[in-house]
């Protein structure tokens, strides 16, 4: 039985039927000619979302993706220390004298993964201060994602592969130049080196790297090209920041430029567990966005409150068809 088949047979109720019914209008919204925008936030890339997210990507069922600092530069951490990444299953009865043992042997814990320092970070850290270093010494500017697209464009990571370049979504997305936005890049472990390289003189121009406010006008100028000629979907991972940047979009070309012709999301999906209460944007039900001028009256609107470690592999094999 396919994965699509077994969600249509057994998913009838409560999340599980919101899953089915999101996933359902998400190939509907693609095969009436529609796109659609990925949000990432949380550890997706370390829970390895690549090796469905990538085949999403390069079958044209994603278009454009934000997401935080940490997932861009996470999923390449993946791609070239995998097998030094240490899993801990019983992260949850660790004492905090075995967390700071962890420390010393520069592994930083994200739940039950624990991310190699020397494999990982200071790898990509040596690969990307070196696009850092030309691009200043250049007088050029580029966004943090076209660093790592340069990055791999330029092939000096290839023989440090440790898992199929396949499973990769940022590899995918630079072999088809997706747009990319990653709102709060500052914070992130290479947002955080760049800060360091910029106060050791390494880097002479802190502005080298594009961020923040440019990114925003980058999206405005992609989401106006691309609305008024195919509705623009909505599928959030999470919350938080790579959620709350983009979707603000439309309100503020609409409500802060003064636009009037600027279509509104045309499909909403998010996937999380924060609580629908206390003020919390995150939990919010999708029929608030409404009232901020981001989403219609008709819009598809879906809400899937679980995992989406777990939800968001299965939505992706159902568009897939697997």
């Amino acid at each position: 039985m396919k994965i699509k088949e077994f969600i249509q047979t057994h998913f009838r109720h409560f999340n599980a039927a919101t899953l089915k019914d999101a996933a359902e209008a998400y190939r509907a919204h693609i095969e009436s000619g529609g796109k659609m925008m990925i949000t990432l936030a949380g550890a997706m890339s370390t829970a390895e979302l690549g090796i469905s997210l990538a085949e999403m990507i390069r079958q044209d069922k994603v278009h454009a993706i934000t997401c935080t600092g940490a997932n861009l530069e996470e999923d390449v951490f993946n791609l070239v220390a995998h097998d030094h990444y240490v899993r801990i299953p019983n992260w949850r009865d660790l004492t905090p004298q075995q967390e700071h043992e962890l420390l010393q042997r520069h592994l930083n814990r994200v739940t039950d993964t624990c991310i190699p320092e020397a494999e990982a970070m200071r790898k990509i850290e040596a690969a990307v201060l070196e696009e850092w270093v030309a691009a200043d010494g250049a007088g050029e500017r580029y966004f943090p994602h076209e660093f790592l697209y340069r990055v791999l464009r330029s092939g000096k990571l290839k023989d440090s592969y440790q898992i199929d370049p396949k499973n990769s979504w940022l590899l995918a997305a630079c072999e088809k130049n997706l747009p990319i936005w990653v709102p709060g890049w500052e914070d992130s472990t290479l947002g955080n080196m760049y800060a360091a390289h910029v106060m050791a003189g390494d880097v002479k121009n802190v502005h080298t790297v594009r961020t923040g406010i440019e990114y925003m006008l980058s999206l405005a100028e992609w989401y106006m090209q691309t609305a008024p000629k195919t509705p623009v979907g909505f599928f959030q991972i999470g919350g938080g920041i790579a959620g709350d940047f983009p979707i603000c979009v439309v309100p503020m070309l609409e409500q802060d430029l003064g636009r009037k012709d600027v279509p509104l999301w045309a499909y909403f999906c998010q996937i999380s567990d924060s609580t629908t209460s206390y003020g919390s944007y995150s939990g919010a039900v999708p029929n608030e966005k409404i009232t901020w001028g981001k989403l219609g009256v008709d819009t598809p609107k879906f809400i899937i409150e679980s995992d989406a470690t777990i939800v968001a592999p299965l939505i992706f094999a159902y568009v897939l068809d697997w």
